[in-house]
């Protein structure tokens, strides 16, 4: 209580305001003596309610939930970010651990990002509040109240596909038996192993190929089926692009900034030039190529992601405000005045046939009219750099891939609808 009362009618003016405050008003129309209410007059109560808030009870702040949710965030994709999007409907804030390289090799396989890369995907995430550094792949005892007590979590979350550690053994079994552990539906389609086994069939390097036939994945590919094993089976819904979308335009007199591109296997490098270009405007907008024009210009293994994962792994980014998904190759002038474009930047990091070095110069418009801007590469990562750490690789991830197939393939079978999402 936020007052001294020494007799019951201020307790129940203070716990019942509007109770006493209809009885007050109804004994002022009907002339009535107000000192049976303990000698509270009419004209004293808008004093009262103004300087002791009698009519407003003090709302008391409500205990903010925190969820945690760990991961390898190896090869970010749209999965992922779906994921915490659904770990962060459970709570208020969202903690996100990733997982040490040491760990991943040790349960997994060698990761293909390095622990500065992922963290930089995760952190980018419009979902994620905090990220924890070199999380432990299993939530031990002494991990679990670390988390309880100095982090302040309340639930930890993970998917309905099981998460076993080398022995067998349930990875969540004690924040299941602690009852602090909830569940979110996985998200169909995509998985890193996949990407991966993308990637490692889509080589054009003829010794990567060859090797590859003599290895496991053939075996593998055969499981996933002959033609087009690798396609994505990922079925894009509006739905998921609401979910993902900030819903919001530029206000009348916003600055619009405009980056394109593929931004196929979103990277971090993807992320730091996102950051950077938001900086220079209210408003950032991204131009999403469609697959027939990568295909185009970058070769028929490309792109790795199709337009729609493409475009959900960069709305999932806080700093992009809306995609276009689909965007022409040429930065024409009706596309500068449709948006508003106020901005139209490229970064200095591409792949190898840069548009840029073409004889057609997508970007003539916004540099005839004096807003092109050339932007600085935070970091020298491409797709096809990402992509050549697989295939320098191969083997190793092959073992990977044909391991994680396994159980893909144990869920598969055993797999139960989950609700929500």
């Amino acid at each position: 209580m936020d007052y001294e009362s020494n007799n019951w009618i201020w307790d129940g003016v203070y716990n019942f305001p509007h109770l006493f405050g209809g009885l007050m008003l109804t004994a002022a129309l009907l002339g009535l003596s107000t000192s049976y209410f303990g000698g509270i007059g009419v004209p004293l109560l808008p004093y009262l309610w103004s300087d002791l808030g009698i009519f407003y009870k003090k709302k008391r702040d409500k205990k903010r939930i925190r969820v945690y949710m760990d991961g390898c965030f190896d090869l970010m994709h749209y999965g992922h970010a779906n994921a915490l999007r659904q770990a962060k409907a459970l709570g208020d804030e969202l903690v996100v651990g990733v997982v040490s390289d040491e760990e991943i090799i040790a349960n997994k396989g060698p990761p293909v990002l390095s622990m500065e890369e992922r963290l930089s995907l995760v952190s980018g995430l419009k979902w994620v509040d905090e990220v924890i550094a070199n999380a432990p792949y299993a939530i031990t005892e002494q991990f679990m109240n670390k988390l309880f007590n100095e982090h302040k979590i309340d639930y930890i979350i993970h998917g309905d596909d099981p998460c076993l550690l080398p022995d067998g053994t349930d990875a969540y079994a004690l924040a299941k038996r602690a009852g602090r552990y909830k569940q979110i539906k996985r998200t169909e389609g995509v998985s890193s192993t996949d990407i991966v086994g993308r990637i490692l069939s889509s080589t054009k390097d003829k010794k990567a190929s060859e090797d590859l036939n003599n290895t496991s994945l053939k075996g593998y590919h055969k499981e996933s089926g002959s033609k087009g094993a690798h396609l994505s089976q990922f079925l894009p819904t509006s739905r998921r692009i609401v979910q993902f979308s900030n819903g919001k335009a530029p206000g009348p007199n916003a600055r619009v900034v405009y980056i394109d591109g593929a931004f196929d296997l979103f990277h971090a490098g993807h992320v730091e030039i996102l950051k950077n270009a938001r900086q220079l405007g209210d408003f950032l907008l991204v131009g999403m190529h469609d697959d027939h024009t990568v295909s185009e210009h970058r070769g028929k293994h490309y792109p790795i992601m199709h337009l729609h994962e493409r475009s959900l792994s960069v709305l999932a980014c806080r700093y992009v405000d809306e995609v276009i998904i689909g965007a022409p190759w040429e930065v024409t002038k009706d596309v500068i005045a449709t948006f508003n474009i106020s901005l139209v930047v490229h970064g200095t990091i591409s792949e190898s046939d840069s548009p840029l070095t073409r004889e057609t110069d997508p970007y003539s418009v916004p540099k005839s009219m004096g807003i092109f801007q050339l932007l600085e590469s935070p970091k020298n990562i491409t797709t096809t750099s990402v992509a050549q750490r697989i295939i320098a690789n191969h083997e190793a991830y092959t073992k990977r891939n044909a391991k994680k197939a396994e159980s893909e393939k144990k869920y598969y079978a055993e797999k139960k609808y989950v609700s929500g999402d």
